[in-house]
């Protein structure tokens, strides 16, 4: 798929190391991908996009066991924001839901928060395009890949 290859080509030109996974099972949601991957729900990344009121776009990768504060993101951009929909994450990102890659997207966000519950683990586990693919890193190389902000962004 090309959304697949999107990540593909991106992770390469990083680091050819990275490998991609292909999972037998969905990991449409952080609960799916953790039981999919065997591993513990919080070492998923969630790719969340938000909006705010001038229409730019905001990436918030969110530990899989915890809520993105609408509240603590909204102060951190110093706007109000809110999340944005099917469409508008497909047409922004060029992923649909569920396989929404927190790199390699057609439009580059306003900005990218990092949930910092996710350096607890020693690898963590984002989309990569399709709800059965996804990738692990670190979350060093997480930060590196994506030049996001580590935040304080969850309830």
């Amino acid at each position: 798929r090309k959304s697949v290859l999107k990540v593909k080509n991106f992770l390469n030109n990083y680091n050819k190391d990275i490998q991609l996974i292909v999972l037998d099972e969905t990991a449409r949601t952080a609960i799916d991908a953790a039981n999919s991957l065997n591993t513990k729900v919080g070492s998923i990344v969630k790719s969340l996009l938000f909006k705010d009121s001038e229409k730019n776009f905001h990436l918030c990768l969110v530990s899989g066991d915890k809520y993105a504060s609408i509240k603590k993101i909204s102060d951190l951009i110093k706007s109000p924001i809110t999340k944005a929909n099917a469409d508008e994450c497909k047409e922004f990102t060029g992923f649909s839901i569920g396989g929404v890659s927190p790199i390699a997207h057609d439009n580059m966000p306003s900005s990218i928060l990092i949930d910092t519950n996710l350096s607890k683990y020693e690898t963590v586990f984002a989309a990569a395009g399709h709800p059965y693919v996804v990738f692990g890193v670190s979350y060093l190389t997480l930060c590196n890949l994506t030049k996001g902000t580590e935040s304080k962004i969850t309830e």
